[in-house]
């Protein structure tokens, strides 16, 4: 009985030893280790930017409208014809304003043989009066008369002159030396000019020199200044980046939907003739650059560690408040604090002007890791020890 007694006090406590090493051990692997993240502090360059949306254009672009109402009889330009200035373009039925100009013509002859006529009554009269066989109330008369055919040629050289000009606005000629980018009508077509000028053509004047008009939010207005530089992208080539440069902001706002933006003028060289008119872009304005910054990765500066691995981030005194916190893991394997200066930021990379040198490991983020002997790309940390 002794014997039997022994043996199972034995057990027990063998049963205790092994519940409490078991249960211990598993929580603490699955709680004390974690796997950290990190990058490496490099150099390279940074650029900070404005982003904002535009429609590509040419840089003048001519509207060629009707200043007279007709039919179109005939069309000598169509899309992309290149233009001069002076060039007939398309060409209006004439036959109406050609009898206008046959009765304007009608009608000055007429008032020129009244003038005339005028003139010799008037030649006969003085005579007579200067002799005393008519009264002053006859001379009056024939002047008066003069004065009125006169007028009349003048009325009639006036209407001849308009007739004639707007016979020649039946030749619809290009203003400028350009492109053809857009026609709007067709022969047999009826063109009614009443209050405006309907637009006939559209002609681009050089589409090696383009523009774009950028929509910029009234919250970076203040970053921009005229003649810096513009890396933008279309739709068309995603894989090429293409460059212009600033030549106006203007102070006009555009406000839709209480969102107010101010349109900003990039000039861009279009000498491939890649680009077309209408494309939108995407446009970033270069607003501050450095070519070989030391600089981390963003995910750097937002960094977080437990309370247990992560040691004290209160700013000393003599580090000034614009500084910020990052974790460097150290040669033994530690956690550190260093208080950094930042820079320009291009949104992935922030530049550090002082507090780091290229090559230090920042600590980006942790994961807690069940495995510590599986861990493979990045280093095990208990307590504040990391071992790889």
């Amino acid at each position: 009985m002794k014997t039997i007694g022994l043996i199972l006090t034995l057990v027990g406590i063998g049963l205790a030893v092994w519940h409490f090493t078991f249960h211990t051990d598993s929580s603490s692997a699955s709680t004390s280790a974690a796997q950290l993240d990190f990058t490496e502090v490099d150099r390279g360059p940074i650029m900070q930017s404005v982003r904002a949306t535009g429609r590509l254009g040419p840089v003048a672009e001519v509207q060629v409208g009707s200043q007279v109402s007709g039919i179109i009889t005939e069309l000598f330009a169509d899309f992309n014809s290149e233009v001069v200035a002076g060039q007939l373009i398309a060409q209006l039925d004439p036959s109406t304003f050609e009898a206008e100009v046959a009765l304007a013509e009608a009608e000055l002859q007429s008032a020129e043989a009244g003038l005339e006529l005028a003139r010799s009554r008037e030649r006969r009269v003085r005579p007579l009066f200067q002799q005393e066989h008519l009264p002053q109330s006859a001379l009056d008369e024939a002047i008066a008369e003069l004065r009125q055919a006169e007028a009349q040629v003048s009325i009639r050289e006036s209407r001849l002159r308009r007739a004639k000009v707007e016979l020649e606005r039946c030749r619809i000629v290009s203003p400028t030396n350009g492109i053809v980018i857009s026609r709007n009508v067709d022969v047999g077509q009826k063109v009614a000019a009443s209050l405006s000028a309907p637009v006939l053509f559209e002609i681009a004047d050089d589409l090696t020199r383009m523009e774009i008009i950028a929509n910029v939010p009234e919250a970076d207005i203040g970053q921009l200044r005229e003649g810096q530089s513009v890396e933008f992208l279309v739709d068309a080539y995603r894989e090429s980046r293409f460059e212009g440069q600033v030549v106006q902001i203007r102070n006009a706002p555009r406000i839709i939907d209480s969102v107010v933006t101010y349109d900003t003028v990039v000039r861009v060289d279009n000498s491939e003739l890649l680009l077309k008119p209408g494309m939108t872009a995407e446009v970033f304005i270069i607003t501050e650059q450095a070519d070989d910054a030391v600089r981390v990765r963003n995910s750097a500066l937002r960094a977080r560690l437990p309370e247990n691995l992560r040691p004290s981030t209160e700013r000393p005194e003599t580090v000034s408040e614009s500084a910020r916190p990052v974790f460097v893991l150290g040669d033994t394997s530690s956690v550190e604090v260093r208080w950094i200066e930042t820079g320009i930021t291009d949104g992935f990379h922030t530049e550090v002007r002082s507090g780091l040198e290229s090559g230090m490991q920042l600590i980006t983020g942790f994961r807690l890791s069940a495995d510590r002997s599986a861990n493979r790309s990045g280093s095990v940390l208990t307590g504040q020890q990391a071992t790889f």
